[in-house]
């Protein structure tokens, strides 16, 4: 009796474990198809996440069956679900600064005919959480939920700004120190360059993520000091110093305005 009671109690301790390392496979599976963007066969999930394939199997068709997961295609496929599009929405309306911000960002794309962008912290990633393409016949590649390293972009620098040096190098990998042409920035420009975007309360950068355009970022504050989110524009690199002064002021007074109730 006692050894079958010790092993009745060793199941019942390690069910715990069990069930938190099903919720971290179920997370993997979510981010892992945020991160692709598109449907993805269960096969390559499995890869992709590094989990078995039964087990991923398994944990897709209970996410299927609950809403969160759907078929796609040919069957063989999975992508996100209706339900996790609804939960997202009341995400939207239970947040005032983003259902505001989505507001402004919008504004201000037509206001000015330039890409706007309302951008925040998520994983310890610049998250782009709503998108207004400009009316440029050339359009700007902006994609709302695209997520990109914190050193290629001048929201990066207002977003980390009030963050010591031990917090900036823990959310800093190397590889986020490498832009896409190849180019590799020094950690030390970049913490200055998040000291001086604090100072200034803007950043503008250019040629970062490609060699066409830069990037207008300022500011939205949830407290005195505590940067929350950016509104952003994105223009073509040759846009005048007087047309990205001009879209500079403008979009500083848009944050502003955002702050004032965040």
């Amino acid at each position: 009796m006692q050894d079958g009671s010790a092993s009745a109690v060793s199941a019942d301790e390690k069910t715990p474990a069990s069930r938190e390392k099903g919720l971290t496979r179920v997370l993997e599976i979510l981010d892992f198809l945020h991160l692709t963007q598109r449907a993805i066969g269960i096969g390559d999930l499995a890869k992709g996440v590094n989990a078995p394939r039964s087990t991923t199997y398994t944990l897709v068709r209970s996410l299927v069956d609950a809403g969160l997961l759907e078929m796609a295609g040919d069957g063989n496929r999975v992508y996100f679900g209706k339900k996790l599009y609804l939960y997202g929405m009341d995400y939207v309306r239970g947040n005032d600064l983003l259902r505001r911000g989505r507001q402004e960002v919008d504004h201000l794309s037509r206001e000015t005919g330039e890409t706007s962008e309302l951008c925040m912290l998520q994983s310890g990633r610049y998250t782009i959480v709503h998108s207004s393409p400009g009316t440029r016949p050339f359009r700007i590649s902006s994609a709302t939920g695209l997520q990109i390293p914190l050193p290629w972009t001048a929201s990066g620098r207002l977003l980390l700004a009030g963050l010591g040096r031990p917090d900036i190098e823990a959310m800093v990998s190397e590889d986020d120190l490498v832009l896409p042409d190849g180019r590799k920035l020094r950690l030390d420009d970049f913490i200055t360059d998040i000291a001086k975007a604090e100072i200034t309360g803007y950043c503008v950068t250019s040629g970062l993520v490609d060699a066409y355009t830069k990037c207008l970022a300022a500011p939205v504050f949830s407290a005195p000091g505590r940067v929350e989110a950016t509104m952003c524009l994105v223009v073509p690199i040759d846009t005048s110093e007087a047309r990205t002064g001009s879209l500079l002021g403008l979009l500083r007074d848009r944050a502003a305005r955002l702050s004032t109730a965040a």
